[in-house]
């Protein structure tokens, strides 16, 4: 637990990829973030998940993000949305990891369910 609060005060951008980026339903829980730019991570994968996109440690062409700068608070919000669970981050919806960016390290949630059957989305845009 020691290190992920490192980590809290070492990073804070989240890169984001579905729902939480500019014109989708989600993107109101990032209000008062800082948009820094979009970028590309090919070290991971998106799946059509139906209703949102859920992202792989995979690599790929390339998964299109949207990278904020945000506050502690912040986090805590999006870790409701996307059901992280910080003491026990494999049994949520989403575990979070750092992956760099163009703007930095910024944190990036991987979906942990299975994904066979789900398509893959090869272009990386969602």
């Amino acid at each position: 637990m020691e290190h992920l609060q490192r980590d809290i005060k070492r990073c804070r951008r989240v890169a984001v990829y579905g729902t939480l980026k500019r014109g989708y339903r989600n993107h109101d829980w990032l209000e008062g973030a800082t948009l820094l730019g979009q970028d590309r991570l090919s070290t991971i994968t998106l799946y059509d998940l139906g209703h949102c996109p859920g992202a792989k440690r995979e690599a790929s062409n390339g998964a299109a993000i949207e990278v904020y700068a945000i506050n502690p608070e912040q986090l805590a919000l999006l870790d409701q949305l996307e059901d992280y669970i910080a003491h026990a981050p494999h049994t949520g919806v989403y575990d979070r990891a750092i992956f760099p960016t163009q703007y930095g390290d910024a944190w990036c949630y991987l979906y942990n369910a299975d994904v066979e059957g789900d398509a893959c989305i090869e272009s990386g845009e969602w």
